[in-house]
């Protein structure tokens, strides 16, 4: 007995995109000089906004005089951050009060992090297909994990199961990796299936700036009830390109209170004995994203990536493959030809299209067979993926 957590050894030894990046490195070395066409990690592409950088390079020169330097920030974040965060929910009409926000490093860490306010006997309850780090984060903290389906022919709504269940229920919309958008009568039944069993959504809304239908909701504190029973984290990585600047941020509500405790007390404890807070820095260049201004220039963002989902949608349609998301997401979920696997297929896209793309058995066994594709790309490169894929079509390859 060395003491180690032996839940480790519960995950796959390899995560899916280091396992991708892998393939991807051995096939360019035995084919050098050929460009690959990226559509797999979703990293985005498009530089940081012009104010995003002036603020940036405001809060550097700060940092360089005695009289405006930054040392520990508050550990649940910048108060100016977080009133401003909170005044883009309410301008969306959504009640959310400052001390109900915590800023973050990042969507991914704080999935992680929330854990250590549930007991491990606490499931976790995540409809597959599925984040991989949902299952992986639980698999190391030791959790037991239940896998109810999604509707395929409705869309890929996440499925309420009919047994009543307390459980940490995670659900993304719009989904990564099915692009799928939960509508609100999906929502409700969520809410209602949460509240009934005292269980806690994780509601993981990385991607919401890509909704653009008026009737989907961009957050679950739409729908009243929420906020006795949800936990909303957001990022700033795809909606303003902070994957490599990191910051994002938590709503726990006041209302959200558990076998007498109140959530947001306990997160508070948690943030202030765990972390010494996110940068000056980086805080300032996120309150720029909450201008008027910053506002604006995220949008321009936003529609590069919406035209390439278009763009690749149209040589699908072309190809007469099937497929989902791509309308509200960034991401388009096709269904492998022929019967095909999805790492099948991955190869197939790799070695005679020099396509990188997401293979779905990665993300749950029922993605099996299925394929995602990232619209965070160059404009170029999707429209050039767009005639390779048509190409491989009309060349029988699948």
């Amino acid at each position: 007995m060395t003491g180690m957590n032996l839940n480790y050894m519960k995950v796959k030894e390899s995560y899916l995109f280091a396992d991708i990046r892998r393939r991807i490195e051995e096939w360019q070395k035995e084919n050098p000089g050929k460009k690959v066409l990226r559509l797999g990690i979703g990293d985005v592409t498009q530089p940081l906004t012009p104010s995003v950088i002036k603020a940036l390079h405001e809060a550097v020169e700060e940092q360089a005089h005695a009289e405006t330097f930054h040392g520990y920030m508050p550990e649940c974040g910048d108060p100016a951050l977080r009133k401003a965060i909170a005044d883009w929910y309410r301008k969306r009409n959504i009640p959310v009060n400052p001390e109900e926000v915590f800023v973050s490093s990042g969507a991914s860490d704080e999935l992680g992090d929330l854990l250590h306010l549930f007991e491990r006997s606490l499931p976790a309850m995540i409809p597959e297909p599925a984040y991989p780090a949902y299952a992986d984060a639980n698999l190391m903290d030791g959790r037991e994990i239940i896998f109810p389906g999604t509707d395929i022919e409705n869309g890929f709504q996440p499925l309420v199961p009919e047994e009543d269940l307390t459980a940490l229920i995670y659900l993304c919309s719009p989904d990564n990796p099915t692009g799928a958008v939960c509508t609100k009568e999906c929502l409700e039944k969520w809410i209602a299936y949460a509240i009934r069993t005292e269980s806690v959504i994780l509601f993981d809304a990385a991607y919401e700036s890509f909704v653009c239908q008026e009737n989907i909701p961009r957050s679950i504190y739409e729908l009243e009830g929420a906020k006795k029973c949800a936990i909303e984290i957001s990022s700033l990585s795809k909606t303003a390109g902070f994957t490599g600047t990191r910051c994002g941020y938590t709503v726990i509500p006041m209302d959200l209170v558990r076998d007498g405790l109140s959530l947001n007390a306990m997160w508070v404890r948690n943030r202030t004995t765990r972390t010494n807070g996110v940068s000056y820095i980086l805080q300032k260049g996120a309150l720029a994203v909450f201008s008027e201004e910053g506002q604006k220039e995220v949008s321009l963002l936003h529609e590069v990536y919406r035209r390439n989902a278009k763009t690749f949608m149209q040589a699908l349609d072309e190809a007469g493959l099937s497929y989902a998301g791509g309308k509200n997401s960034p991401y388009i979920w096709m269904k492998c030809p022929c019967s095909s696997g999805s790492w099948e297929t991955f190869d197939i896209l790799l070695k005679q299209a020099q396509i990188v793309a997401t293979p779905g058995a990665g993300f749950g066994e029922s993605g099996e067979g299925w394929i995602r594709f990232s619209m965070f790309a160059e404009e170029e490169d999707v429209e050039e993926a767009g005639r390779r894929i048509i190409r491989l079509r009309n060349e029988k390859y699948f």
